[in-house]
């Protein structure tokens, strides 16, 4: 069995039900079923052939979401590629793919249109925007309405579904390989956690680019749910679709949630209709959870947490923030290991800790990708002994939830103690003038690294380094707190997927020095 499974199954039990809304376009399945078989019958008559890839970047919009379902659909395998990166980023990730076909918008048709010149007939060039068709690319929609409806190919268990390139925080994008089978236990096992069931309307802003934006897609396909998908995020945005398409299901990563909040429609906006948050990508600070369950008392806010290579490991559901769960300190913890996976905490020589001692977290199951494209040995060593090392750090308490620490490689080491950013930061935050912040490790003679902050105020507020110093001093262990601290008026970087990119704050931090 592979993805087609799913749209088989939504536009034999629900044909004339609402599966997709872009804009002012809206589809049945039944219609977007025959879309995705015309597109995929255009793709093979423009030679595509079993697996082979197509990448797409593109902002978010329903020609998207059909080529997700076509590429398998024609035998082969889409890659979307992040829109953010810079032409030299998109060419290495196109050619390390090797992709033979690329999708793109307004957005990216000019990069496409010297990406497609410099490889001399190697690349075809699709053109899938609002606009005019540029000379020298392959009108989608004109493609799609004279195509002929083509069969399913078939693809299945570990056949080729998609190539996702990792963020990037870190250094170069490797290309995770999910195959059919480990795409297809995600939308499984996310709707026994109660998301994305077939009374959903899910409303999409997370780039499909990002794991985040696609396991839902497939979520809402599973089920037979509603997508209502927005070309990219934009807090104004949500809120009016929100009102306006009733949506009911939303993820967005804390940096989000948090816009949302703030912005100028939110008190007039009609939210009733939204029954559940799910939130994950990064750490929420207390503060920002407590000011959103506040502000939406009606909505539930479901924590996940996972990584592109997993999809989805853990999940924390609504209850456990308040009450008891709450009086345990589960609502900082990000939930227990949904039905496939299987989870551990190991020390540097992959041996279990015991209960409560931080060490790092490997998963096995079959949400597990494949490996990474054409890196055998980065694949052996992230999956040494069948699990997939996360690189996060972290414990697990007495019932099984599981509480992050930090990632491993932020974790700062200061005379010794180990010191956790995420901790550090959650207290911050806390400060009445603090918008957002990020901790970071910096160099020190003696003691290795020290702990220094990086704050944004909130507009109009004032406040000294001194006295971020002295109101973490006054809520954590001296050894913990910020040696320094730099207050800024400009934003955290990001990256796509709302994660505060740390590896540019210390570039930052060391250029100043």
């Amino acid at each position: 069995m592979g993805l087609s499974l799913f749209l088989k199954r939504a536009v034999q039990h629900r044909p004339k039900h609402l599966a997709l809304v872009f804009g002012n376009r809206r589809y049945t399945w039944s219609q977007y079923h025959k879309r995705v078989k015309k597109a995929a019958g255009a793709l093979v008559a423009e030679g595509f052939q079993n697996d082979d890839r197509i990448a797409i970047l593109m902002a978010n919009s329903d020609y998207y979401c059909e080529a997700m379902m076509a590429a398998p659909w024609a035998g082969g395998a889409p890659v979307p590629l992040n829109t953010r990166l810079n032409i030299t980023e998109v060419a290495d990730s196109l050619d390390d793919s090797e992709a033979k076909f690329l999708m793109v918008d307004d957005l990216c048709a000019e990069t496409g249109l010297k990406l497609a010149a410099e490889r001399k007939g190697r690349l075809k060039l699709i053109f899938a925007g609002e606009g005019q068709c540029p000379d020298g690319s392959i009108s989608y929609q004109s493609a799609v309405e004279s195509a002929e409806e083509i069969d399913d190919a078939g693809r299945t268990g570990d056949d080729l579904a998609f190539i996702l390139y990792t963020g990037g925080t870190t250094g170069r994008s490797k290309g995770v390989m999910h195959s059919h089978g480990s795409a297809m236990v995600w939308p499984l096992y996310m709707m026994a956690e109660g998301m994305h069931c077939e009374n959903a309307t899910y409303l999409s802003c997370m780039p499909i680019f990002h794991i985040g934006g696609a396991w839902p897609l497939y979520g809402c396909i599973a089920s037979g749910a509603t997508t209502v998908m927005l070309p990219s995020f934009d807090a104004g945005a949500v809120l009016s679709a929100i009102e306006s398409e009733k949506a009911t299901e939303i993820l967005l990563v804390p940096t989000m949630i948090q816009r949302v909040l703030e912005d100028p429609a939110f008190k007039t906006t009609n939210t009733t209709s939204l029954r559940r948050i799910t939130y994950g990508a990064s750490p929420i600070t207390e503060a920002l959870l407590d000011q959103a369950t506040s502000a939406l008392p009606q909505t539930e806010f479901v924590q996940i947490y996972g990584m592109t290579e997993v999809g989805v490991i853990t999940v924390l559901h609504d209850q456990q923030l308040h009450g008891r769960g709450r009086e345990l300190g589960r609502h900082r913890s990000a939930g227990r290991t949904t039905f496939v996976c299987e989870m551990r905490v190991v020390d540097e020589n992959d041996a279990p800790v015991s209960q409560g001692t931080v060490g790092e977290i490997v998963v096995r199951g079959p949400n597990v990708m494949q490996g990474y494209w054409k890196r055998p040995e980065e694949t052996a060593k992230a999956l040494k002994g069948g699990w997939m090392h996360t690189g996060d750090g972290g414990y697990f308490d007495e019932e099984g939830y599981y509480f992050f620490v930090d990632r491993v490689k932020d974790m700062i080491i200061s005379g010794g103690e180990n010191i956790y950013s995420v901790e550090v930061e959650n207290i911050i935050s806390q400060h009445p003038a603090v918008q957002s912040c990020a901790v970071i490790g910096i160099p020190h003679d003696e003691w290795i690294e020290t702990v220094h902050a990086v704050v944004v105020l909130y507009e109009g507020k004032v406040v000294k380094e001194q006295e971020i110093i002295e109101y973490c001093r006054a809520r954590i262990a001296r050894y913990k707190c910020p040696r320094s601290v730099d207050i800024r008026s400009t934003p955290l970087p990001l990256s796509a997927a709302g994660k505060v990119l740390k590896r540019e704050l210390r570039k930052e931090f060391l250029e100043k020095t």
